[in-house]
């Protein structure tokens, strides 16, 4: 028997998550086997485990769509019993059983090798939220984004793709301002390498077509309005990336940025990025990434605290990353 949590869906459509025991013959969905020993907690699995938005695809199912840990059998010459292996993305948590667990069942094209110079632990405080903000840094940078450009915003500051963003753009020299809708948290955000730190109400709210140009690169995590503003104030020739919709699937925009200033938008897809940029920016996050620091703004919890986190977090109570350590 395994440790899990679960989430199970009651006739009336409500959802309930409970810490459970399962036996391994209730694993499905892969060749690989996984002993986990870390995992994560994300925006996404705060929304599944509460049920507060449609994360789950069938129900019942174990949340958590970052792992780290062993490969104990395998049907897959890919891999071996004894591998250090991540997960990121690919349904898991949401349509597959996933990493808020002690065991996992997936297949071997969905793994990523752990890479030199990080421990499970540190690769899960780091989690899709940091694999998601370096992806970001790779796009803006392939296309041509440079620190002596200008200034880079970063949007959703205070969550967890916005933290690791700051940090990984500050690391490579870039000079960060940090839009949060919690300005209690400035000092956190300074001490993670912005150099300035604005109020997300500046963006938030409808805005004009076109706006004084102000940043050459923006990470945005947020969308809808906030996305629409950011790009009218992105200058000539500059680069957006978005990766998130924490304000709204919606963009309610104009073609001006991207016609009168060559703005470019790079969509960031996260789930089902190929193995070789994987691997990249796994590699990447293993020595660009301050591990003190992040060490620093990084909390453990038990598997069993992951409800209650979960309810902080869509609170806003939590900051910094929140590492789940599921064998206790």
């Amino acid at each position: 028997m395994f440790n899990a949590i679960l989430v199970s869906q009651a006739d009336d459509q409500s959802t309930r998550a409970a810490l459970t025991q399962l036996a391994p013959a209730a694993l499905h969905d892969g060749d690989v086997q996984v002993r986990v020993e870390w995992s994560t907690l994300n925006y996404k699995d705060a929304l599944a485990i509460t049920g507060q938005g449609p994360i789950v695809r069938r129900f019942p199912m174990v949340p958590g769509v970052d792992l780290a840990g062993v490969v104990e059998h395998s049907n897959s010459e890919q891999w071996r019993p004894g591998d250090r292996v991540l997960l990121n993305g690919w349904g898991v948590g949401e349509q597959y059983w996933g990493g808020l667990a002690q065991r996992a069942q997936v297949q071997p094209g969905w793994l990523t090798r752990q890479p030199e110079g990080l421990s499970g632990r540190q690769a899960m405080a780091i989690g899709t939220a940091g694999y998601t903000a370096m992806l970001c840094l790779m796009a803006l940078e392939r296309h041509g984004l440079t620190p002596d450009k200008g200034e880079v915003l970063v949007t959703g500051a205070s969550g967890g793709v916005g933290s690791l963003a700051v940090m990984l753009l500050a690391q490579r020299g870039y000079r960060v301002v940090a839009s949060t809708g919690r300005m209690e948290e400035k000092d956190y955000l300074t001490s993670l390498g912005a150099a300035d730190v604005i109020h997300r109400d500046e963006l938030s709210a409808p805005g004009k077509p076109l706006a004084k140009a102000r940043w050459a690169g923006v990470v945005d995590s947020v969308g809808s309005h906030t996305l629409a503003n950011a790009c009218a104030q992105t200058r000539e020739d500059g680069l957006v990336a978005a990766c998130g919709l924490a304000q709204g699937m919606d963009f309610p925009a104009t073609v001006a940025p991207f016609i009168l200033r060559g703005v470019t938008l790079l969509g960031i897809n996260s789930v089902t990025r190929p193995q070789a940029e994987r691997d990249q920016a796994w590699v990447r996050l293993a020595q660009e990434l301050n591990t003190d620091l992040l060490e620093q703004n990084t909390r453990e919890i038990a598997l069993g605290e992951t409800i209650a986190a979960a309810n902080d977090l869509l609170a806003g109570r939590v900051r910094g990353r929140l590492v789940v350590d599921v064998n206790r």
